[in-house]
């Protein structure tokens, strides 16, 4: 029989609940987070500026992740969830403060909303351990990343949409209005969430020695690194770009449009017809495409090019992550003590996704501090080859069938804000 997840008994509630928190937080970052780069440029014209507060970002993220992680063996996983949520609403609530100065309080902004990130990806992914079954979880996903979809698609293009619409500050202190009010009523939604016993010990340490033991692991570790990499300075240098050639918050919210649409309908058949078998000639393949991408680009940047290289990237990134994240859960499902260190396994990949980043950002700063601007072209060829190297360091783990008692994280792939 087909999972209802809108009967009423306690577990479904919950499920429910976590869908609805899930997406008030998609919809509240899609519809503002993705412009704070751009209202903070507007006010500088300065990619350093812009960079350090990306980087006082990933640098937060990284520690609290790591230390959600812990709290998560030890407090209530709810409790960790709301704080979090609390300081994603606190960082919108200081940018609608700080206004026309918030590029002042730029690593500020960075470190809150980072904090914000870390306490809340690491308790959603603990709590849909907890609250999905193997009957519903496949339906939980399938309707979680919907969701993300489509709140990728709608929230930057309404939000774009209003700002050209409305005076510029106007605009832009309405929607990071609506959006501390999204996260205000998703840390509302947490009481519908009942509480959770801690218990175990966090084990980090032994799942960082298994980097020495076991090749496949540390090759995945490895890969995430390269994940990062790309990830660091494409996610704020697009956005840039875009609006130095159409001086237009609406066409960064088109160019979203677009990237989300062809993501999700390449979520859809990456996650259809990608089997084991496609899986190392499908990372090879779309990951010499995103690597070789950014060349358009730096051939002739114009918002023709920005929209097929929105096309590009929402066709071929799900083509990369859908086989290479599934063959990161094999790997995890089958180290050492998976069942047990599987969050400890988690939080040791995504601090090697964020370490990237930071190295990304620190490659941009050090990059213009010797050669200013025309550093960006380089460095932009140069760490967006991350996803060819996430295949030279996967290509020769091997697939395995994935582990009945190991389940899966939900990680946020489809529309990703960090995908550029």
């Amino acid at each position: 029989m087909k999972p209802n997840l809108f009967t009423m008994d306690s577990s479904r509630k919950e499920l429910n609940m976590l869908l609805i928190i899930g997406a008030l937080y998609s919809l509240g970052i899609f519809l503002s987070n993705t412009f704070v780069n751009i209202y903070l440029w507007k006010q500088t014209n300065d990619l350093v500026n812009i960079a350090m507060y990306n980087l006082a970002i990933y640098v937060a993220q990284a520690i609290l992740f790591t230390l959600s992680g812990r709290w998560a063996k030890r407090i209530d996983r709810i409790i960790i969830l709301r704080i979090g949520v609390v300081f994603l609403s606190i960082f919108f609530l200081l940018v609608l403060f700080t206004g026309e100065k918030a590029a002042t309080y730029n690593v500020l902004l960075g470190t809150v909303l980072g904090i914000g990130y870390g306490m809340y990806w690491l308790a959603y992914s603990v709590l849909t351990f907890e609250v999905t079954e193997p009957e519903t979880r496949d339906f939980f996903n399938g309707v979680s990343g919907l969701l993300q979809s489509f709140t990728g698609m709608i929230g930057p293009f309404v939000a774009g949409y209003i700002i050209t619409r409305m005076n510029n500050s106007h605009g832009y202190t309405l929607i990071f209005a609506v959006s501390f009010v999204l996260f205000l009523l998703a840390v509302i939604c947490t009481a519908g969430l009942g509480r959770r016993r801690a218990e175990g010990k966090f084990g980090l340490k032994l799942a960082w020695k298994e980097i020495g033991r076991d090749p496949a692991w540390r090759n995945i570790v490895v890969a995430h690194v390269f994940q990062g990499i790309r990830e660091g300075i494409y996610t704020f240098i697009i956005s840039v770009w875009i609006f130095i050639v159409t001086n237009s918050e609406l066409s960064l919210g088109t160019f979203n449009l677009v990237y989300s649409a062809f993501s999700l309908i390449f979520y859809y058949i990456a996650t259809r017809y990608i089997k084991s078998p496609q899986r190392k000639m499908a990372i090879f393949l779309s990951g010499v495409a995103l690597s070789l991408s950014i060349v358009l680009l730096l051939v002739k940047l114009n918002f023709t090019t920005l929209l097929i290289y929105a096309a590009l990237i929402g066709a071929f990134y799900p083509v990369l992550y859908v086989p290479y994240l599934s063959l990161s859960y094999d790997v995890i499902g089958k180290a050492k003590d998976a069942r047990s260190l599987r969050v400890e396994y988690i939080v040791l990949s995504d601090a090697a996704t964020n370490a990237g980043r930071i190295l990304s950002v620190l490659a941009l700063l050090v990059g213009m501090g010797i050669w200013k601007d025309a550093s960006i072209p380089y460095l932009m060829l140069l760490l967006g080859a991350g996803p060819f190297f996430i295949y030279y360091f996967t290509r020769r783990i091997t697939s395995f069938a994935a582990e009945p008692s190991i389940k899966k994280l939900p990680k946020n792939e489809i529309a990703g804000d960090d995908k550029r």
